[in-house]
């Protein structure tokens, strides 16, 4: 219900907060990433909350629902979790297509190829993402007719996907490309991602899935979409807004570093699996019973220790770049040359986000205004509503997970705390009076001429 209220508050605040002259087609695409996961969300995540609330049912009062010797169908959970299931997978990668988006134009020096394409692809998956659910089991006996709609249907998402891959190429193709560690890792991405994108092609004709079923191809299969799709993508994100966020650069020497060893680490632990697969190696094992097998893991578990000195890296570079930070200071606001919006503010930037909202009259909106010379900001300042710091999100998840616990050990009198506590949590803070502050124009004019130095 959580996600299912934040999609709501996501799709709202896209659709009726956008800039003045911020058009549908002059928004940036991490926004219509955003826009079309948060969609999903909103359409997804009602089936898996029904799901639970019938398992629930199920565990609690006998109701039988996926009970087969009862008048159940235990089929049917599988169908329901994965109708929600394989549209959270574009609910986890659409805003990684989003930030690779947003990378690969500022660090080739030039506008993103094809933009309308982009943001077809973007609601072509939205769409089709919604109609390869069965997949996940095409043992399960639906049939062949069946298994071959879903079949040619997961075949066809990957086309969307591959518009993506190709406007990324085609942006990158005779730019001025600099080799960040964001860059870099949007490069092994689209190595990564592409290769198993052709094994879950692959994976989509039911023949071949009856095949390695359960097996650890398909391990390797999901952890190349997934750590070569959102972990790489996070890793670039991490790195490209760091310094907006936090007023300082990351150590590029070692966030490269942490690369490096991401991606070798990656293809020595899960390309074996691949094979390991299709020689029957299954999942789930406590033992390993082949001998042919271990030359295999061996290698996977020597990519292991690579991923965890990437890990390692990872937490180097962060330490050395607090240590070094007054010599990596963002002053500017734009230390990569960015294209949109939120390049134009401070870094940090402060809490009201821009002073006065920027008029947007084409992509990339930044750009535009430092190639033609125009001030992001006109000098008229007004007082600024802003939302009060609020505990009670977390107080509400905090009596959430008591009740939880409490329901899984049938301790009902805990259940009952937990749930009027959480109850009360809400309501104290709906009656609330006191949930903005305003920021007078006055402060607002003092922090914005400190910042452009008047």
């Amino acid at each position: 219900i959580g996600t299912l209220l934040t999609g709501i508050n996501f799709v709202t605040t896209i659709l009726k907060l956008r800039a003045p002259g911020m058009t549908y087609m002059r928004m940036p695409v991490f926004c219509w990433t955003a826009l079309a996961s948060n969609l999903l969300i909103v359409a997804a995540f009602p089936v898996l909350t029904a799901t639970f609330i019938m398992l629930l049912l199920d565990r609690y009062l006998g109701m039988h629902f996926f009970t087969n010797d009862a008048g159940g169908n235990q089929m049917m959970y599988v169908n329901l979790f994965w109708a929600w299931g394989h549209p959270e997978v574009y609910i986890l990668v659409l805003p990684i297509f989003g930030i690779f988006s947003e990378v690969v134009p500022t660090f080739s020096g030039k506008a993103l190829f094809s933009y309308r394409s982009m943001v077809l692809a973007t609601l072509g998956i939205c769409i089709l993402s919604f109609m390869v659910w069965l997949h996940h089991f095409f043992t399960m006996g639906a049939g062949a007719n069946v298994n071959a709609v879903f079949g040619i249907m997961s075949s066809i998402i990957a086309v969307p996907t591959g518009v993506k891959v190709f406007n990324w190429l085609f942006t990158m193709y005779r730019g001025r490309v600099v080799y960040t560690t964001p860059m870099l890792y949007t490069i092994g991405f689209i190595i990564t991602f592409v290769i198993g994108g052709m094994t879950g092609v692959l994976l989509a004709v039911p023949p071949v899935d009856f095949v390695v079923h359960n097996s650890v191809f398909l391990v390797a299969h999901f952890h190349n979409v997934i750590i070569g799709g959102v972990v790489f993508g996070v890793l670039a994100g991490i790195n490209y807004w760091f310094p907006k966020a936090f007023g300082f650069t990351l150590d590029e020497r070692w966030g490269k570093a942490s690369f490096w060893c991401w991606f070798i680490g990656f293809w020595l632990a899960f390309a074996p699996l691949y094979q390991l697969g299709l020689m029957g190696m299954t999942r789930r094992l406590q033992h390993i019973p082949d001998p042919s097998w271990r030359p295999l893991l061996l290698v996977a578990e020597v990519g292991a220790i690579v991923i965890f000195l990437a890990v390692l890296c990872q937490i180097v570079q962060l330490y050395v770049s607090i240590r070094t930070r007054e010599q990596r200071l963002d002053l500017t606001g734009d230390p990569w040359n960015g294209r949109t919006l939120e390049w134009s503010t401070s870094s940090p930037p402060p809490a009201y986000n821009y002073a006065v909202l920027p008029r947007v009259e084409t992509i990339d909106a930044f750009w535009y205004m430092k190639r033609t010379g125009r001030p992001p900001l006109e000098p008229a300042f007004e007082s600024i509503e802003m939302p009060r710091n609020s505990p009670t999100g977390f107080i509400t998840a905090f009596f959430a997970v008591i009740t939880g616990f409490a329901l899984i050990w049938h301790i009902w009198w805990l259940v009952i705390v937990g749930l009027l506590s959480a109850a009360v949590t809400v309501l104290v803070a709906g009656w609330s009076d006191e949930r903005e502050r305003e920021i007078p124009a006055s402060e607002i004019a003092r922090m914005e001429r400190a910042r452009l130095g008047a």
